[in-house]
């Protein structure tokens, strides 16, 4: 009899155990919840915590609400000036209403991002047929120089990758609405990795790119030239200004010197005469017997020679 209740005991231990384990559920701070009654919801968006539900009668299906992303392939687009580029970008979703999301993919992960992808890429390309090359290319730098500010500012990576660009404000705002309608969830972002062009449609553009800044540069050397032209005229007109005026500043200043040097031997000559013509022939006599290969035949008592006969001559 004892063994029979001890039995029934730990039966009912057993079943309590399970009606426990089986009825209660917890929902992390990252996830989200609905409950079903035979597949039917009947409760939606259960926050974190631990909940109640009745078993065989509930189940329940559990939700990441985290941010995913779909990666797309990079995907050939034509602009509205009918040039073609090749996008490479990725989606940032989560769930926004989760019996909406379990009703359209049955909760698979996958199945989301399959419908997520096809819709991005239509966006994508209705956003890039509306847009010229320029425009595309301006952003792209545009959101490059942020890049680098943020970076410069030291505002992590994070903050970096968060730079959203123009391009893409109207593309995210129509696919969020759209996915929101279709499989409630929330686009937060679509991002673009890189923006290239087609190798053909490359080689085109760098041909041209050269070929303008080849003319440029010789724009640029045929300026150079000939500002240089006028530059080295405009310095020789300078130099010869200069020089004329120093040599009709030398003239002027050797006519003035040989003046004064005038009047000065003038003035000491009308002081002695005889001394100044003494003195004068012995420079004479200096100059002409400088260099003894020098031979002068004068007569003896010529006019040249009276001064070393006697200091009076």
């Amino acid at each position: 009899m004892f063994n029979n209740r001890a039995l029934f005991g730990v039966i009912i231990l057993a079943l309590l155990a399970w009606f426990a384990s089986a009825s209660f559920y917890v929902v992390n701070e990252t996830e989200r919840a609905i409950k079903l009654r035979f597949g039917e919801v009947i409760e939606n968006d259960i926050g974190p915590g631990l909940h109640f539900k009745l078993p065989v009668f509930n189940t329940v299906r559990i939700f990441d609400v985290r941010v995913q992303t779909v990666d797309s392939s990079a995907t050939r687009y034509l602009t509205a000036d009918s040039k073609a580029v090749i996008v490479d970008s990725f989606v940032k979703w989560k769930i926004a209403d989760p019996r909406q999301f379990y009703e359209a993919t049955r909760g698979n992960i996958q199945v989301a991002e399959n419908l997520i992808a096809p819709r991005t890429d239509e966006a994508l390309r209705n956003k890039f047929g509306q847009t010229e090359m320029s425009s595309i290319i301006q952003e792209r730098i545009a959101a490059e120089s942020d890049n680098q500010e943020l970076v410069g500012e030291d505002k992590g990576a994070d903050t970096v990758e968060g730079a959203r660009e123009e391009l893409m404000v109207e593309p995210v705002q129509q696919l969020d609405q759209a996915m929101r309608d279709e499989l409630g969830v929330h686009i937060l972002d679509i991002r673009v990795k890189r923006i290239e062009l087609p190798p053909e449609v490359t080689q085109a553009v760098y041909e041209r790119m050269n070929s303008e800044r080849e003319q440029a540069a010789r724009t640029y050397r045929a300026e150079g030239s000939q500002q240089a032209e006028a530059i080295r005229a405009d310095a020789d007109r300078q130099r010869q200004e200069i020089l004329a005026n120093g040599r009709q500043e030398a003239e002027t200043t050797r006519g003035e010197g040989d003046a004064q040097a005038a009047a000065t031997y003038a003035q000491a000559y009308n002081q002695d005469k005889e001394f100044f013509r003494f003195y004068r022939s012995l420079q004479a006599y200096k100059e002409s017997f400088k260099d003894r290969e020098d031979v002068l035949i004068l007569e003896p008592d010529g006019e040249f020679f009276r001064y070393l006969k006697g200091a009076q001559g």
